[in-house]
Parts: C-alpha cells; structure tokens; sequence
C-alpha cells in the first residue's frame, strides 16, 4: 500500500535542527512503515540539492515530495516544483516535516511542530491549495562582477532591508542558538541598521518612505514564530506588504506584539495588498525569502496563485 498520491520521495536535510533530523530519520522510516506507506529518502548533502532532487522526482514521475528539515529545504523543494512560473507536475503534493531551527511555514496551517508527529501526517488524502511568491532579483554572479537577474519562488515570507540584514547576522552565529539564532541575529545588527529612500510600485501605483524594512508575505509567521503578518491568508491570490517606516526604536515597543499578531494597525507601518510589487531603494537593500539570504534590489514580487497542493 501507499499514500494516494503514490510514494514519498522523502527529501531530507540531515544537519537540519542541530542534527535532528539525521537523529530522528530512523523513526520517521518506522512509522512510515508502519502506516504502509511506500518511500524512498534521499538525504541533501549540499545547497541546492533539495532543489535538484525534487526536479529529478517529478521528471521520474513521482508526485509526493516531503521536505524534512526547516523553510530552507521547504525553500529548495518547492524551487525544484516550479519552473518558470507554473507547476513542473499540476498533480504534485508538497509535504512537510518540521525539523529544523526554524520552520514557520506550518504554523500558517496548523501542521505540527514535532518531527514525529508530523511524520504521522503524512498519511491520509487531505490537501490545501497554496500560493507561491516569486521574486525577481539582483545578484552578482561568482567569477563577474556583472550583476544578473535571478528568479526564486517562496512559499512562506521574503523581507527588504533590515530583515535580510539579518538573516545574513544569523547565519554567522553558532548553531547551537537554534530558533534564537534569528532573534539574536536581529538585536545584533538592529543598532548598526540605516533606513533608506524605499520607492515601491504596488500593481502599478508608486510610492515612496524613508523605511529599514518591507516585508512581503504570503503566509503569517516568520523569525521563529512571529506573527508578522496576521491578515495574510495563504490562498487568496495577494501578497501581503508591509512597509517598516518608523523609527528603529519601534522595535523595543512593538515585538512582543508581533509574537501575538497584535502589532497591525500601527501609525508606522503602512500595509498594502498587490499581485505584484517593484522595490528599490537607495543605497540598495539586501533580500531574503524563508530564511534564505539572496541577493540585493531591485526586486519584483509576484503572487502565483495555488500552484502547490499541501499535504494538511
């Protein structure tokens, strides 16, 4: 027997969490076993592989990829299901397994946070549409000093400014912090920070702050279960911006609000709604997406809507 989707091809990050995943991949194969669940592992050995794996799978006619480890292999995966802006395999399902240092995708849909418990989600028919961002951006290519233009999907988050900032901080301190890798990431390179001249072209209407940070949303949490954008809903065809254009000092006041989602409305922070949005600012801002640091502006997002169904 198997999933009605056919067999997991589990797309696994064994130093994911500090090695849980690596420690815990024994009894995720036993439960999936013992639901009767068909499967393979295939265990990422370097950036990118996730990617790779999940492009080889759907060319080989598998159609049920679960990513184990935190938004970054959910990153990778879901840039291995989507080319060019459409679904490599319209029948595609995407599952989760939360495991590691940071996976606030789920928290969007309830999914568990448990490697275990989530391992036993896997079973079963129900499924969710899910909208995916793409984002459009500037990068120096290794060897030129050329910049190019590259192209990322994100399911979850991307941020403009302070956020990439310090998702770039984050990933220089040890690993041993874990989920309070990015908070402390933050209070690091929060004093340093300098806002900057931010013009954004909202589905064709231009505007312009003074602002350190954009975020740009499909789903609600990020940072390790902050609730940054609680309006966004993450099959609604949009993309929840968020334009940061108070002072810094906003973020002693405001971030207990934010764990709880309580922070919106707020004179500070200007909230929009778009299908596609243009960033640029001056001097220019670092970009992340799921706690992926890419490249710099100017960056275009766009929503596409439900192009990946998720296992729920």
């Amino acid at each position: 027997m198997t999933s009605p989707f056919g067999p997991l091809v589990v797309i696994a990050n064994p130093r994911s969490g500090r090695g849980k995943v690596a420690t815990h991949l024994p009894e995720i194969e036993r439960i999936l076993t013992g639901a009767q669940l068909s499967y393979r592992i295939v265990r990422t050995t370097h950036p990118g592989h996730a990617t790779e794996v999940a492009r080889d799978a759907l060319a080989r006619g598998e159609r049920y990829l679960v990513a184990v480890g935190g938004d970054g292999t959910v990153h990778e995966v879901v840039n291995g299901m989507l080319d060019g802006g459409r679904p490599v395999a319209a029948d595609a399902v995407l599952g989760v397994v939360a495991a590691g240092s940071g996976c606030d995708l789920v928290r969007s849909f309830g999914l568990p946070g448990d490697i275990l418990q989530a391992a036993r989600h896997l079973a079963g028919d129900q499924v969710r549409p899910l909208d995916v961002g793409r984002v459009t951006f500037t990068s120096r290519t290794s060897g030129t000093s050329e910049p190019a233009e590259v192209t990322r999907y994100f399911p979850n988050i991307a941020e403009v400014g302070l956020g990439g900032a310090v998702v770039a901080r984050a990933a220089r301190l040890p690993a041993v912090l874990g989920p309070a890798r990015y908070l402390a990431g933050f209070w690091l390179t929060l004093p340093g920070f300098r806002p900057a001249t931010v013009r954004l072209d909202v589905d064709g209407q231009a505007y312009q702050w003074r602002a350190h940070n954009v975020v740009v949303a499909n789903c609600r949490f990020y940072g390790g279960g902050m609730q940054i954008s609680p309006k966004s809903k993450p099959d609604d065809g949009a993309l929840d911006v968020l334009v940061m254009a108070g002072p810094k000092s906003d973020a002693f006041t405001e971030l207990p609000k934010v764990y709880r989602g309580t922070h919106l409305p707020h004179r500070n922070i200007a909230e929009l709604r778009a299908s596609r949005v243009r960033v640029e600012a001056d001097p220019p801002f670092r970009i992340e997406a799921d706690g992926e640091l890419l490249g710099t502006t100017p960056a275009t997002f766009e929503i596409i809507p439900t192009p990946i169904r998720l296992k729920v």
